[in-house]
């Protein structure tokens, strides 16, 4: 269904140069919370700090009465309850999952949408059972192109009502390392999070990683549905079609020195030596280096980087800084891998994805 009705909201826009953020951009920022950047200290993040998307509504799902449908282009469907995955090959995966518009309000001319600045991001133990062994039982016909996956949050976007759905390339669903997850951090799935099942395929932005999942139906043609289609691209018009949003590129962040200004965030240091420490992560392949500039990007040295504990799990990183001049500084960090290394600055694009800048603190030395 596609409506026009006046309390519907318009199609994506850019907003006005001297554009302030709308009380809808502000509600949307409530819902929907970045991790603190205290939160890097952690190798895994507790739920209550991991980033968080919702784009309609948390469902009320029973999960006693819970049932997820597996059909399509399949030789035997199947409908399995929350029991019925919990019998299956267990299997824990930390990964560090990134929403795709991470760095979205940074952007000049900004897209209206959920306005992240750096924080969307987080690194959890997912555990569950992987989704090849449920396809294989359900034997995917030789044919199959797509997989999609329905959840059960339900909204307008755009102007279109929808199931929020997404659809993987059957050479992705059938991945080994992707999750029908039904614990994080060891515990039951929190409500915000998915409970009772949600969708983890490491190494891929968040969209991809459908909550509350109740449908997973094979394909033998390419899924055409909104959140592949007309979200989730890198588009620079309106009419372009654009590339869609895939894998996570490199990127690096630094947990700031110091502490805060209540309302700027800048940051206060004494003077001396500092030890500048952070997380980095890439989906592509393991993150390779990690760059530290104490002057705004006018030079870069390399930092210390710890080896990957898993495969799409962030990477601890360390600087020593030499705060000797006082006053005000700016802190950047970057992260590369085999592909290639963040930009200092955002590429722009109309729906303010995949922008991987370096990210810039400001630190004053007393």
């Amino acid at each position: 269904m596609t409506t026009t009705d006046q309390w519907v909201s318009p199609p994506a826009r850019i907003a006005d140069p001297d554009e302030a953020i709308s009380a809808d951009e502000l509600r949307l920022a409530t819902r929907n919370h970045g991790m603190p950047l205290e939160g890097l200290r952690y190798d895994v993040t507790p739920p209550g700090l991991h980033y968080l998307l919702i784009h309609y509504d948390i469902p009320d799902v029973d999960a006693a009465a819970w049932r997820l449908r597996v059909g399509g282009h399949v030789a035997h469907p199947l409908q399995l309850s929350l029991d019925d995955l919990r019998r299956r090959p267990r299997v824990t995966r930390r990964v560090t999952l990134e929403c795709a518009g991470n760095g979205r309000a940074r952007l000049h001319p900004r897209p209206i949408s959920q306005p992240w600045l750096d924080e969307a991001v987080g690194t959890a133990e997912w555990t569950g059972t992987p989704l090849a062994g449920v396809l294989r039982e359900a034997v995917v016909l030789s044919d199959a192109v797509d997989v999609t996956f329905t959840g059960a949050d339900h909204g307008i976007e755009r102007g279109a009502e929808q199931d929020y759905r997404r659809g993987l390339p059957i050479a992705e669903a059938e991945r080994d390392d992707v999750l029908l997850a039904y614990e994080m951090n060891g515990q039951p799935l929190p409500p915000q999070h998915g409970a009772p099942v949600r969708l983890i395929v490491p190494g891929w932005y968040g969209m991809a990683h459908v909550k509350w999942l109740v449908d997973i139906t094979v394909l033998d043609r390419a899924f055409d549905g909104y959140q592949n289609n007309t979200s989730y691209r890198i588009k620079h018009d309106a009419d372009d079609l654009g590339d869609p949003v895939t894998r996570i590129r490199p990127r690096a962040l630094m947990h700031p020195p110091g502490f805060p200004d209540f309302q700027t965030r800048t940051r206060i240091v004494e003077h001396g030596r500092h030890e500048l420490t952070g997380r980095a992560w890439s989906g592509r392949s393991a993150v390779n280096r990690v760059e530290v500039s104490t002057d705004d990007g006018a030079s870069w040295a390399e930092a210390d980087l710890d080896p990957p504990p898993s495969l799409y799990a962030w990477q601890r990183w360390r600087f020593t800084w030499d705060a000797a001049a006082p006053g005000r500084h700016v802190l950047r960090v970057r992260a590369g891998d085999d592909e290639g290394v963040q930009p200092v600055d955002a590429a722009w694009n109309r729906q303010g994805v995949v922008n991987s800048h370096a990210q810039r603190v400001v630190v004053y030395v007393r």
